[in-house]
């Protein structure tokens, strides 16, 4: 399944729904960019809705979902020879997720006889390593780690972008405007937040099944913002 809007299209913003105002801004400090928390007052934008990810759609990339069995566990941007993958996960109330998983993810990095080293990025701490490949050189990964209230956004980015600032840019602009809805539900520290099929995307994918039957191992249809 592959979100994109075609270039040329207008720019007029789609999320929040038409009539809605953002709801107001929790108590505290006010972020100054992304990611946002679904309380937070921000910037309108194109947006694809995955449930837990509102995620932006623009012409100089495309999301791709990642999906396990039959769950959507994550969503892929592709762009300019890098790969951004985003997953959100529950988080404490009252403490985050990034300093503790920071420390696994370079002890799993070493024991893959790969090098990594703690650098100040633009959301913070964040790490860069280079891990080896079975199959050919090896290959740096930049990842990257946001704390909000009650919940944790993990991104990795991979290819050129890990290692090229003037690529970065599009897929950090990406992270600066996704939106993560935790919801109310009670879920346990580290559990992923659910994900799902934006509403004509079900639809595509259901016209699709009745026509000729569903593969999953197929390319889904490409839902393209006509205006």
């Amino acid at each position: 399944m592959v979100f994109r809007r075609r270039r040329g299209a207008a720019e007029t913003p789609s999320d929040p729904t038409p009539g809605q105002q953002p709801a107001p801004a929790p108590e505290g400090p006010a972020r100054e960019s992304g990611p946002w928390d679904a309380a937070d007052s921000y910037p309108q934008a194109d947006r694809v809705d995955l449930g837990g990810l509102h995620l932006p759609i623009g012409p100089d990339f495309e999301v791709q979902l990642q999906v396990a069995g039959e769950q959507i566990v994550g969503a892929l941007v592709l762009a300019h020879e890098s790969a951004l993958q985003l997953h959100a996960f529950a988080a404490p109330k009252k403490s985050g997720l990034w300093d503790d998983l920071r420390v696994e993810l370079a002890r799993d990095v070493e024991s893959a006889k790969g090098t990594v080293e703690e650098t100040e990025g633009p959301f913070g701490t964040e790490l860069h390593a280079v891990v080896p490949q079975q199959n050919g050189p090896s290959a740096p990964i930049r990842y990257i780690g946001v704390d909000g209230p009650r919940w944790f956004l993990r991104a990795v980015i991979t290819g050129r972008a890990a290692v090229d600032p003037n690529a970065a840019a599009v897929l950090e602009g990406v992270v600066r405007e996704v939106v993560v809805v935790r919801g109310d539900d009670p879920m346990a520290p580290r559990e992923g937040i659910p994900l799902q099929l934006p509403p004509e995307a079900r639809q595509a994918l259901e016209e699709q099944s009745e026509d000729k039957g569903y593969d999953p191992y197929e390319r889904g249809p490409e839902i393209t913002e006509t205006r």
